[in-house]
């Protein structure tokens, strides 16, 4: 099998971005109310897996809980804005391609670290675990339809601002 991915372009998304869903609305009903405060209880006492977005990717901690509950009040639902890195690639010419896989590393060459967990279905990955000042080098790769998975594409680096 041979997959080529033909460009892997990355763009490194910096603080101020805009978000579609509210942060704070963790179980993403379209409201901020008191599921949101007990989840957010939850993920910070380790009762769930932390997903939330607040004060951090995959930060959950009282300080997390207090936004969700002044959101929860009708306050706003004040975001520290964490790093990311955009990853974006054109799409693999194999007509049985399913999905890519992203892979990151903290040197050139790596070794690599995939990111996800299932085939990527488009042709984008957010890495929102990156840290200030830190380089990243990244790879993607192209998986078909019997889960075999090409080389990998060109590196791409990204160094994340200090904050």
């Amino acid at each position: 099998m041979r997959h080529v991915i033909l460009a892997f372009v990355l763009f490194l998304s910096v603080p101020g971005y805009s978000q579609a869903v509210n942060p704070c609305d963790l179980n993403r009903d379209g409201t901020v109310d008191t599921l949101d405060v007990q989840l957010a209880v939850d993920m910070a006492i380790g009762v769930l897996p932390c997903t939330a977005n607040i004060v951090g990717a995959r930060v959950c901690t009282s300080v997390t809980v207090q936004r969700v509950v002044i959101a929860a009040f009708g306050g706003a639902c004040v975001v520290t804005a964490p790093h990311n890195v955009v990853l974006n690639w054109n799409a693999s010419i194999s007509s049985n391609v399913i999905g890519y896989n992203a892979y990151r590393a903290t040197q050139s060459g790596g070794p690599y670290v995939k990111l996800n967990s299932t085939p990527i279905m488009g042709t984008n990955y957010t890495d929102l675990a990156v840290q200030a000042s830190q380089t990243y080098y990244y790879v993607a790769t192209s998986v078909d339809s019997n889960n075999n998975e090409s080389v990998y594409s060109n590196e791409a680096h990204a160094t994340v601002p200090a904050p």
